[in-house]
């Protein structure tokens, strides 16, 4: 009997894809999930504001890597929108309905949502957020004050994770990649989640920062804790991040 592993390569080659939704001529996905009606949004500094210092990009390669222990030093808002703009950033909404963004993606889907474990960044309380790419804000889950242990538990106890700064939760929104390209698509959400997890890195090389990914958590636990449902959405990638 082959590999469950093997046998997902096999059926997600093209000779064994079911019809897309787009070639069957079917709207596409919302390009983010909606938000909830007059949710109050915290307002991030824009690009064109940030005054982050620069770095040569064979600096930041040679100094890259994962770094699991932080100082109590908070992020300040400005970092943190820059950060965000580097892993998930909007740079254009084409009229054709795709977004242009400051990573990868195959076929400019997009499909990953940011959703924030908060502990230490100046004028922001502590707690679960998402980031609302389109108008680069944040929006308050209100997930609770036990939420930094839930999550760290969820992450079967690493440590990192409860004393970041921020750690970083990407979920995957399965329709938004499958619409055009149904089974393939879960080779593609993995991939484009190492894009950004790369760019999270490099970038935080440039404020001092170091981050960790991590693969290793619990599915079911991280997915019930963000009130997902592990198959529609599913955290499929997570960072800690803090200063050096």
């Amino acid at each position: 009997m082959k590999p469950i592993a093997h046998e997902f390569m096999v059926q997600t080659r093209y000779p064994y894809l079911t019809p897309s939704a787009q070639s069957q001529q079917l709207p596409q996905p919302p390009l983010q999930l909606p938000l909830p009606a007059d949710a109050p949004l915290i307002a991030l500094p824009k690009p064109q504001d940030f005054s982050t210092p620069a770095i040569d990009l064979f600096t930041a390669i040679v100094n890259r890597r994962s770094v699991r222990q932080y100082t109590d030093t908070p992020l300040t808002l400005e970092e943190l929108a820059f950060l965000l703009w580097c892993t998930q950033g909007v740079k254009e909404v084409s009229p054709r309905g795709f977004t242009l963004r400051t990573v990868p993606s195959a076929g400019a889907r997009h499909a990953f949502e940011t959703v924030l474990l908060i502990n230490s960044v100046q004028g922001v309380e502590p707690g679960l957020y998402r980031y609302a790419c389109l108008e680069h804000a944040l929006l308050d889950l209100a997930a609770g004050p036990d939420i930094n242990e839930r999550l760290t538990q969820a992450c079967l106890g690493q440590n990192q994770v409860r004393t970041s700064a921020v750690t970083f939760f990407w979920i995957a929104v399965v329709e938004r990649m499958a619409w055009r390209y149904s089974e393939r698509s879960y080779r593609y959400l993995h991939l484009d989640a190492g894009h950004v997890c790369q760019n999270l890195y490099l970038a935080a090389e440039a404020i001092g920062c170091g981050v960790c990914a991590i693969a290793a958590f619990n599915d079911e636990g991280v997915n019930t804790t963000l009130k997902i449902d592990g198959e529609n959405q599913f955290a499929i990638y997570i960072a800690s991040l803090g200063k050096r």
